[in-house]
């Protein structure tokens, strides 16, 4: 279940990482608002599963 999370954390950054720089390109602030707002959420989840491993132990 971790792991899985921890891909799909990191592809949401990423995929708001994209959508930002089409933004960027495009001069579409939408765009821009959406793929930041998506890291910030991405990052967010990233930051939680490394709290639970830490209480858990898990040292990957």
């Amino acid at each position: 279940m971790g792991t899985d999370d921890k891909v799909s954390n990191k592809a949401e950054e990423l995929k708001g990482r994209a959508k930002e720089a089409i933004g960027d390109a495009t001069d579409n602030e939408q765009w821009q608002a959406e793929g930041r707002a998506e890291q910030a959420k991405g990052s967010l989840k990233q930051a939680g599963e490394k709290v639970k491993d830490a209480f858990r132990g898990d040292d990957r």
